[in-house]
């Protein structure tokens, strides 16, 4: 049987797989999006991703866990799916980055097998990052045409 701390850096590895995927989506768009704001936007928002690899990597250490180095099942779903938004255009591929941030947002929002400690955490630390990436996708998902 897991202990609690298997099953908290469990989730916490798999937000890292998650944020890792981000990153390589974000870089995917950006070697086809040629406007300036929205390229802006995007490195911002990948920015904030890796802020997240890296928080979540230290977390895990702290926890006596190893971090997980690539995205797994995930980074190969969101690879196929930004690649396919990468040839319909810049709306479609900002559509498919939407799509990512939703996911994150939704697994950021689900903390059950969290201890306290760790909730909180992940609340305070990363939550309201995955928001404002989210909000800033779908604002310039709105403003593309």
């Amino acid at each position: 049987m897991a202990t609690p701390n298997e099953d908290v850096v469990g989730k916490l590895n798999s937000f890292l797989r998650g944020e890792i995927s981000a990153v390589e989506s974000y870089k995917q768009a950006l070697g086809k999006i040629t406007d300036p704001a929205i390229r802006a936007e995007l490195q911002t928002c990948e920015l904030d991703h890796e802020q997240r690899i890296e928080l979540l990597r230290a977390r895990i250490t702290q926890l006596g866990g190893k971090p997980d180095t690539g995205s797994g099942a995930w980074g190969v779903w969101a690879k196929l799916v930004q690649g396919g938004g990468d040839l319909l255009g810049e709306k479609t591929a900002l559509q498919a980055l939407e799509q990512g941030e939703d996911h994150g947002l939704n697994d950021y929002r689900d903390l059950d097998e969290l201890d306290s400690e760790t909730r909180t955490w992940v609340e305070n630390n990363l939550l309201p990052k995955a928001e404002r990436t989210h909000d800033a996708l779908s604002t310039l998902k709105r403003t593309v045409h």
